[in-house]
Order: structure tokens, then C-alpha cells, then sequence
């Protein structure tokens, strides 16, 4: 007779992870970044970007360590097979820029925009954002693990295979937002402001469940009284 098998069996597709290999790169001359600027290949070390314009500048092979971004214009920017490290500033403009294959590790972040952006096969890693503008994005194979997302704004986003991994979610907007194969279970703190409606899509835990019970109960109409 077959025994069967009572192991349980995670239905929730994993997001496919970047797998960044660096080609030994050239230090950044300093020169300041330019509008449709080509960096291939590039380490920016430190470099003070702020206050820099760069809109529809291509990134590819690159790695940034330690940068300054305070409002740094990268409008329709592409970063391709790259690797963001300990970058930190406030007011970066990201909107309708491009990220594929793309590790970002200890951001210190606020004030990030990136509506209308596309990232695929993303890791968010560590560190703090505040702020994220990430309305009408498209998100697909994203990982943000161990990091801190205050007051993110997913409105009218587009979720494929996005994991939230041992990281807290602080005042999170999902309002219209659109979610296939989402994997909430993890999150170390769950907190949505709006949008709790369009958790279609997503998968939570028990306890989590039990955690937006009052605001799924409110979106129904159901009063709970003692």
C-alpha cells in the first residue's frame, strides 16, 4: 500500500533572486553624471552624487558603494546587473527608471521616487526606506528581506512574485494595487494603512490573519461588538 505524503507542499511561487556577477570594474573618473550617460562597468566608490542629473543615464555592470543621492535626478534611468551598497539620501528621483537584475544592500533612503518604475529580478537587502513612491510600478520577482519600509506607497502597482522576508512594513499603501503570488508570512511587522482590500493575490499567516481581522471585518461592513 503507497504511503501518502503529508508533508506540506508551499504553493506560493518563490520570486527568482538576481544573480549579479561583477566583471572587474573601473573606478568613476568624478566627472560628473551625465543625461543619457552610458556607465558600463563602473565602481562608484563613495562618489558624492548629489544634487547630480543624469535622466535616461544606463547603468550596467556597476557597482555603488557608499554614494550620495541626495535628490539625484535618474528619471528613466536603467540599472542593469548591478549592486547598490550602503547607499543613502533623501529626495533621489527614480521615476520610470528601469532596475533588472539588481542588488540593493543597506540603503539609508527617504523621499525615493520610482512611480512608474520597473523592477525585475530585485533584492532589497537590510536598511531603511522611507517614503517609497512606488505607484503605478511594476514589481516582479522582488525580494525585500531584513529591511525597513516606512509609509510605502504601492498604489496602483503591479505585484508578480513579491516576497517580504523577515522585514517591517510600516503604514504600507496598497490602495488599486494588483498582487499575484505575494508571500506576506514573514513580515515581522504588518501595518496597512490602506489598501488592505486588495490583499488578492497575496498569502499571509494565521496570526497575520488574525492581526487584520478588524480591518477586513470594516471593509465588509461587519460591526464586531462585545
Amino acid at each position: 500500500m503507497a504511503r501518502s505524503n503529508s508533508r506540506k507542499t508551499d504553493t506560493v511561487p518563490a520570486a527568482r533572486r538576481p544573480e549579479v556577477r561583477l566583471p572587474p570594474l573601473v573606478p568613476y573618473d568624478g566627472g560628473g553624471l551625465e543625461p543619457d550617460g552610458d556607465y558600463d562597468g563602473v565602481r562608484f566608490d563613495g562618489a558624492d552624487l548629489a544634487d547630480q542629473s543624469g535622466p535616461g543615464a544606463r547603468f550596467m555592470d556597476c557597482a555603488l558603494e557608499g554614494c550620495a543621492l541626495d535628490r539625484t535626478e535618474l528619471v528613466r534611468a536603467r540599472f542593469i546587473d548591478s549592486v547598490l551598497t550602503g547607499v543613502r539620501g533623501v529626495g533621489t528621483d527614480l521615476a520610470g527608471a528601469s532596475l533588472r537584475d539588481v542588488e540593493v544592500v543597506d540603503a539609508r533612503l527617504g523621499g525615493v521616487q520610482l512611480h512608474g518604475g520597473v523592477l525585475e529580478r530585485v533584492l532589497v537587502r537590510g536598511g531603511k526606506i522611507d517614503y517609497l513612491n512606488l505607484r503605478k510600478a511594476r514589481l516582479k520577482d522582488v525580494v525585500f528581506e531584513g529591511c525597513v519600509l516606512s509609509e510605502p506607497d504601492f498604489g496602483d502597482a503591479q505585484l508578480v512574485r513579491v516576497e517580504f522576508r523577515d522585514c517591517v512594513l510600516k503604514r504600507a499603501d496598497f490602495s488599486s494595487a494588483r498582487m499575484e503570488s505575494v508571500d506576506l508570512r514573514t513580515v515581522a511587522e504588518l501595518d496597512i494603512a490602506r489598501g488592505v482590500e486588495r490583499l488578492a493575490g497575496a498569502v499571509i499567516s494565521p496570526a497575520q490573519l488574525m492581526e487584520l481581522a478588524p480591518a477586513f471585518a470594516a471593509q465588509i461592513g461587519v460591526r464586531v461588538e462585545v
